[in-house]
């Protein structure tokens, strides 16, 4: 379909000959005029509830008394009289001439605004699956009136204000002091063309056409959701006449876990365990699980050898759900050796026994000369301060700060 539509566009008066390019002009102009209509939720719903008559006095001017839009969209799209362009982004649905020429059209309504918002759910609960109800209030088309605005018998009259075209002419600012002309729609009326005197408007909605009301509304997120992923609550959103409602869509937004870090279906963790452990093994719970469980695990096993700091522990099948399925990624548990305080290290038994039971070092580095130094404790923030700035940064070279560079000797 966006292909026809630009194929429309070949005929620009710049593609065509010299005796094409009067005709070429009013038909590019009328084209540009379709896409600005139909590409505009406001003027596209008056295009599908009035036809081009909301337009005419606006807009024939310049356009050639013989060229009719709807007989444009036909051309570009191979079809009747048209009410909005689905299957192109932004363009609504499409409709069909339902007669021959001049016959009713049958147009096919157009769809209301969507209601998005951002939904920030926990881990657990994505782990889990959630259901929550929440009360909604929207408009939905007016029970008395029946979305008509008016009493039963009343008739209503054409907008003053847009002269019953439901679209009036205003102007918007470029910036830097230029303004364009554009069409928006009447706010009278609403776009509708039409309003009801005051003693003639619906008691309920006041020629609103609308009521607002309240509803109770059930969300459901599925276990294994991700974060980006959205609920969509179909033909929830407000109502107009005329319109299929739009939906409510719940952007999901994942908050931050204290224990647990995902990455698609799997799941890590940090975990904790002392020196005897790590050298010696356990079997004991070390995390608690999104739902509750403990998660106990016996090291080692097979022979495995000790542990050592940043080591990876894997459990299959403990990580998020996947959506639909009764599979499961992995959790992976990233093991920090918690090592004996100070005070522990300077009892000298304690240092004797550890010394007596653990492997001897290896031959010690042989050099004939030897110097005893001093030391600190420190970090690789300080080692990588000196590339940062140190006295190599400070060093100028003396005769390039006096300007006086090599020179050729003279001759």
């Amino acid at each position: 379909m966006l292909q026809r539509f630009l194929a429309a566009l070949s005929s620009h008066p710049d593609k065509v000959s010299e005796n094409e390019r009067a005709s070429a002009d009013i038909k590019f102009k009328s084209i540009s005029k379709a896409y600005e209509i139909l590409s505009d939720d406001d003027s596209r719903h008056v295009y599908d509830t009035q036809g081009m008559s909301a337009f005419e006095a606006g807009h024939r001017a310049g356009m050639g008394q013989d060229v009719d839009l709807d007989d444009i969209l036909a051309q570009m799209f191979g079809m009747g009289g048209m009410g909005g362009l689905g299957g192109m982004g932004g363009m609504g649905g499409m409709g069909m001439n339902g007669g021959g020429p001049g016959g009713p059209r049958m147009r096919r309504p157009g769809k209301g605004a969507n209601e998005e918002h951002e939904y920030t759910v926990t881990l657990e609960e994505l782990y889990k699956g959630k259901t929550t109800k929440f009360a909604s209030k929207k408009n939905v088309i007016c029970s008395r009136c029946k979305g008509k605005g008016g009493k039963e018998e009343a008739k209503p009259r054409d907008c003053s204000s847009c002269q019953g075209r439901g679209m009036q002419q205003g102007l918007k600012s470029l910036g830097g002091g230029m303004v364009t002309q554009e069409t928006v729609v009447c706010k009278p009326c609403k776009g509708t063309g039409k309003v009801y005197k005051e003693k003639d408007r619906c008691r309920r909605c006041k020629g609103e056409r609308v009521t607002e009301e309240k509803k109770v509304l059930e969300l459901y997120i599925p276990r294994g959701s991700r974060e980006g992923e959205k609920i969509v609550l179909e033909g929830e959103a407000d109502q107009l006449p005329d319109q299929e409602p739009g939906s409510i869509i719940f952007n999901l937004v994942e908050s931050a876990h204290d224990t647990f870090t995902r990455a698609g279906a799997n799941l890590s963790a940090d975990v904790h365990v002392n020196l005897a452990e790590a050298l010696c093994g356990f079997s004991r719970i070390l995390v608690k699980h999104l739902d509750g469980r403990g998660i106990h695990v016996k090291y080692p096993q097979r022979h495995d050898g000790p542990l050592k700091p940043g080591s990876v522990i894997k459990v299959a099948g403990e990580g998020m759900p996947h959506k639909k399925s009764d599979l499961r990624g992995d959790l992976f548990l990233i093991v920090n050796i918690d090592f004996p305080d100070r005070q522990w290290l300077i009892q000298d038994q304690h240092m004797a026994k550890i010394k007596e039971l653990l492997p001897k070092s290896e031959d010690p580095i042989q050099s004939e000369t030897v110097d005893e130094v001093d030391y600190e404790h420190a970090d690789l923030d300080d080692f990588a301060a000196e590339e940062q700035g140190g006295d190599a940064a400070q060093w100028e070279d003396e005769d390039e700060e006096d300007g006086a560079g090599p020179q050729c000797a003279q001759q």
